[in-house]
Protein backbone atom coordinates (compact mmCIF):
# COMPACT_ATOMS: atom_id res chain seq x y z
CA UNK A 1 0.00 0.00 0.00
CA UNK A 2 2.60 2.23 0.98
CA UNK A 3 4.35 1.81 -2.43
CA UNK A 4 1.44 2.11 -4.31
CA UNK A 5 1.26 5.50 -2.49
CA UNK A 6 4.48 6.48 -3.36
CA UNK A 7 3.67 5.79 -7.23
CA UNK A 8 0.57 7.26 -7.15
CA UNK A 9 2.84 10.58 -5.67
CA UNK A 10 5.18 10.02 -8.07
CA UNK A 11 3.16 10.03 -10.95
CA UNK A 12 0.87 13.26 -9.56
CA UNK A 13 4.05 15.20 -9.50
CA UNK A 14 6.27 14.62 -12.55
CA UNK A 15 3.68 13.33 -15.30
CA UNK A 16 2.72 16.89 -15.70
CA UNK A 17 5.99 18.18 -16.11
CA UNK A 18 6.79 15.07 -19.04
CA UNK A 19 3.20 16.25 -20.79
CA UNK A 20 3.99 20.07 -20.29
CA UNK A 21 7.54 19.21 -22.28
CA UNK A 22 6.51 16.62 -24.44
CA UNK A 23 2.77 18.09 -25.91
CA UNK A 24 4.42 21.73 -26.13
CA UNK A 25 6.49 20.64 -28.63
CA UNK A 26 10.10 21.56 -26.47
CA UNK A 27 11.28 17.59 -27.48
CA UNK A 28 11.00 18.96 -31.49
CA UNK A 29 13.17 21.34 -30.58
CA UNK A 30 16.04 19.80 -29.01
CA UNK A 31 15.36 22.04 -25.82
CA UNK A 32 15.98 19.27 -23.68
CA UNK A 33 19.60 20.66 -22.65
CA UNK A 34 18.50 23.73 -22.23
CA UNK A 35 15.94 22.72 -19.51
CA UNK A 36 18.95 21.47 -18.00
CA UNK A 37 20.85 24.51 -18.29
CA UNK A 38 17.88 26.36 -17.08
CA UNK A 39 17.51 23.48 -13.67
CA UNK A 40 21.21 24.53 -13.06
CA UNK A 41 20.67 28.09 -13.00
CA UNK A 42 17.88 27.55 -10.71
CA UNK A 43 20.42 26.11 -8.47
CA UNK A 44 22.38 28.74 -8.67
CA UNK A 45 20.52 31.40 -8.16
CA UNK A 46 19.21 29.20 -4.53
CA UNK A 47 22.36 28.77 -3.45
CA UNK A 48 22.82 32.54 -3.63
CA UNK A 49 19.56 32.91 -2.00
CA UNK A 50 20.36 31.04 0.69
CA UNK A 51 23.58 32.49 1.05
CA UNK A 52 22.22 35.68 1.41
CA UNK A 53 19.42 34.84 3.86
CA UNK A 54 22.05 33.13 5.92
CA UNK A 55 24.36 36.34 6.26
CA UNK A 56 21.46 38.69 7.09
CA UNK A 57 18.69 36.80 8.20
CA UNK A 58 20.46 34.10 10.70
CA UNK A 59 17.13 33.46 12.87
CA UNK A 60 14.83 32.12 10.53
CA UNK A 61 12.52 31.01 13.13
CA UNK A 62 9.71 33.44 13.65
CA UNK A 63 5.99 32.56 12.78
CA UNK A 64 4.77 34.43 10.41
CA UNK A 65 2.83 37.60 11.45
CA UNK A 66 5.69 37.91 14.43
CA UNK A 67 7.81 39.72 12.30
CA UNK A 68 6.15 41.25 9.20
CA UNK A 69 9.29 43.37 8.16
CA UNK A 70 11.67 40.75 8.66
CA UNK A 71 9.45 38.36 6.71
CA UNK A 72 8.87 40.80 4.17
CA UNK A 73 12.52 41.27 3.73
CA UNK A 74 13.42 37.54 3.30
CA UNK A 75 10.87 37.10 0.65
CA UNK A 76 12.74 40.23 -1.31
CA UNK A 77 15.17 38.12 -1.96
CA UNK A 78 12.87 36.74 -4.03
CA UNK A 79 13.91 39.00 -6.91
CA UNK A 80 17.41 36.78 -7.58
CA UNK A 81 14.66 34.15 -9.52
CA UNK A 82 13.70 36.92 -11.79
CA UNK A 83 17.39 37.50 -11.95
CA UNK A 84 17.95 33.87 -12.53
CA UNK A 85 14.82 33.49 -15.05
CA UNK A 86 16.05 36.52 -17.65
CA UNK A 87 19.79 34.85 -17.73
CA UNK A 88 17.79 31.79 -18.67
CA UNK A 89 16.34 33.45 -21.50
CA UNK A 90 19.18 35.35 -22.72
CA UNK A 91 20.81 32.10 -23.21
CA UNK A 92 18.05 30.63 -25.43
CA UNK A 93 17.49 30.74 -28.77
CA UNK A 94 14.13 31.03 -30.55
CA UNK A 95 11.27 32.12 -30.70
CA UNK A 96 9.31 34.04 -27.89
CA UNK A 97 6.58 30.16 -27.28
CA UNK A 98 9.96 28.78 -26.81
CA UNK A 99 12.03 30.64 -24.81
CA UNK A 100 9.16 31.17 -22.19
CA UNK A 101 8.46 27.54 -22.35
CA UNK A 102 11.99 26.10 -22.38
CA UNK A 103 12.81 28.19 -19.33
CA UNK A 104 9.70 27.89 -17.31
CA UNK A 105 9.77 23.75 -17.59
CA UNK A 106 13.16 23.98 -16.93
CA UNK A 107 13.22 26.29 -14.17
CA UNK A 108 9.71 24.62 -12.70
CA UNK A 109 11.45 21.15 -12.97
CA UNK A 110 14.63 21.93 -11.27
CA UNK A 111 12.69 22.99 -8.20
CA UNK A 112 10.26 20.16 -8.03
CA UNK A 113 12.78 17.56 -7.94
CA UNK A 114 14.75 19.34 -5.09
CA UNK A 115 11.81 20.62 -2.89
CA UNK A 116 9.35 17.26 -3.27
CA UNK A 117 11.70 14.26 -4.39
CA UNK A 118 13.24 14.02 -0.97
CA UNK A 119 10.17 14.44 0.87
CA UNK A 120 7.87 11.88 -1.05
CA UNK A 121 10.71 8.82 -0.88
CA UNK A 122 11.12 9.52 2.97
CA UNK A 123 7.39 10.60 3.46
CA UNK A 124 5.38 9.15 1.21
CA UNK A 125 6.60 5.43 1.82
CA UNK A 126 5.88 5.86 5.28
CA UNK A 127 3.64 3.22 6.73
CA UNK A 128 0.50 5.61 7.41
CA UNK A 129 -1.55 7.07 4.61
CA UNK A 130 -1.38 11.25 4.77
CA UNK A 131 -3.11 13.60 2.29
CA UNK A 132 -0.18 15.95 2.79
CA UNK A 133 1.66 14.49 0.19
CA UNK A 134 -1.03 14.53 -1.96
CA UNK A 135 -1.80 18.29 -1.88
CA UNK A 136 1.92 18.68 -2.16
CA UNK A 137 1.87 17.11 -5.36
CA UNK A 138 -1.16 19.10 -6.50
CA UNK A 139 0.64 22.44 -5.19
CA UNK A 140 3.38 21.05 -7.70
CA UNK A 141 1.75 21.12 -10.60
CA UNK A 142 -0.27 25.11 -9.80
CA UNK A 143 4.15 25.67 -9.69
CA UNK A 144 4.59 24.67 -12.74
CA UNK A 145 1.97 27.45 -14.36
CA UNK A 146 3.14 29.61 -12.07
CA UNK A 147 6.62 29.30 -13.08
CA UNK A 148 6.15 29.29 -16.54
CA UNK A 149 3.54 32.19 -16.48
CA UNK A 150 6.72 34.14 -14.39
CA UNK A 151 9.32 33.25 -17.09
CA UNK A 152 6.82 34.99 -20.40
CA UNK A 153 6.58 37.98 -17.77
CA UNK A 154 10.23 38.41 -17.94
CA UNK A 155 10.66 37.87 -21.57
CA UNK A 156 7.69 40.67 -21.77
CA UNK A 157 10.02 43.02 -19.61
CA UNK A 158 12.78 42.71 -21.66
CA UNK A 159 10.52 43.36 -24.82
CA UNK A 160 11.77 47.03 -26.34
CA UNK A 161 8.40 46.79 -28.10
CA UNK A 162 5.95 46.23 -25.25
CA UNK A 163 3.67 49.49 -24.72
CA UNK A 164 5.24 51.66 -21.77
CA UNK A 165 1.37 50.91 -19.67
CA UNK A 166 1.98 47.49 -19.99
CA UNK A 167 4.95 47.35 -19.08
CA UNK A 168 4.19 48.88 -16.37
CA UNK A 169 1.89 46.15 -15.10
CA UNK A 170 4.52 43.48 -16.35
CA UNK A 171 6.60 45.12 -13.48
CA UNK A 172 4.04 45.01 -10.98
CA UNK A 173 3.13 41.32 -11.78
CA UNK A 174 6.17 40.49 -11.64
CA UNK A 175 6.80 41.96 -8.23
CA UNK A 176 3.44 40.56 -6.90
CA UNK A 177 4.93 36.89 -7.81
CA UNK A 178 7.91 37.25 -5.37
CA UNK A 179 6.00 38.55 -2.82
CA UNK A 180 2.46 36.02 -3.74
CA UNK A 181 4.01 33.27 -1.14
CA UNK A 182 3.98 35.60 1.61
CA UNK A 183 0.30 37.25 1.00
CA UNK A 184 -1.46 33.96 0.24
CA UNK A 185 -0.15 32.56 3.89
CA UNK A 186 -1.08 35.49 5.50
CA UNK A 187 -4.44 35.45 3.72
CA UNK A 188 -4.49 31.79 4.45
CA UNK A 189 -3.74 32.09 8.06
CA UNK A 190 -6.30 34.89 8.83
CA UNK A 191 -9.52 33.32 7.25
CA UNK A 192 -8.15 30.04 8.82
CA UNK A 193 -8.30 28.02 5.69
CA UNK A 194 -8.29 24.34 5.74
CA UNK A 195 -5.54 22.82 3.61
CA UNK A 196 -7.35 21.79 0.83
CA UNK A 197 -9.25 25.59 1.17
CA UNK A 198 -5.87 26.92 1.29
CA UNK A 199 -4.67 25.26 -2.01
CA UNK A 200 -7.80 25.93 -3.78
CA UNK A 201 -7.15 29.50 -3.07
CA UNK A 202 -3.46 29.22 -4.23
CA UNK A 203 -4.90 27.81 -7.85
CA UNK A 204 -7.23 30.49 -8.25
CA UNK A 205 -4.66 32.88 -7.90
CA UNK A 206 -2.12 31.40 -9.70
CA UNK A 207 -5.01 30.87 -12.48
CA UNK A 208 -5.65 34.69 -12.52
CA UNK A 209 -2.13 35.26 -13.04
CA UNK A 210 -1.76 32.76 -15.80
CA UNK A 211 -4.83 34.79 -17.31
CA UNK A 212 -3.30 37.98 -17.03
CA UNK A 213 -0.23 36.88 -18.56
CA UNK A 214 -1.69 35.05 -21.14
CA UNK A 215 -3.83 37.76 -22.42
CA UNK A 216 -0.47 40.55 -22.56
CA UNK A 217 1.59 37.76 -23.88
CA UNK A 218 -1.19 37.10 -26.99
CA UNK A 219 -1.81 40.96 -27.24
CA UNK A 220 2.19 41.52 -27.95
CA UNK A 221 2.25 38.46 -30.54
CA UNK A 222 -1.00 39.94 -32.33
CA UNK A 223 0.58 42.65 -33.04
CA UNK A 224 3.63 41.34 -34.22
CA UNK A 225 2.04 39.03 -36.35
CA UNK A 226 -0.38 42.04 -38.16
CA UNK A 227 3.40 44.26 -37.77
CA UNK A 228 4.59 41.38 -40.56
CA UNK A 229 2.16 42.21 -42.49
Amino acid sequence: MTLYHFGNCIALVYVPYYLAYKQSGLSEYGAFWKCVQAGMIYMFTQLAKMMVLATFFPDNVADLGSDIIGEFLKYTVDLADLVGLYFVLSGIPGKGHSKVLTAGIGWATAEVILSRALLLWVGARGAEFDWIYVQKCLESNILLVQHIATATLVWLWSRHNLNKNLKTVVTVLLIMSCYKPLLLEALIAILGLSPWLGLAVKGAFTLVYGVFTLTIYAGLALLEVIGNY
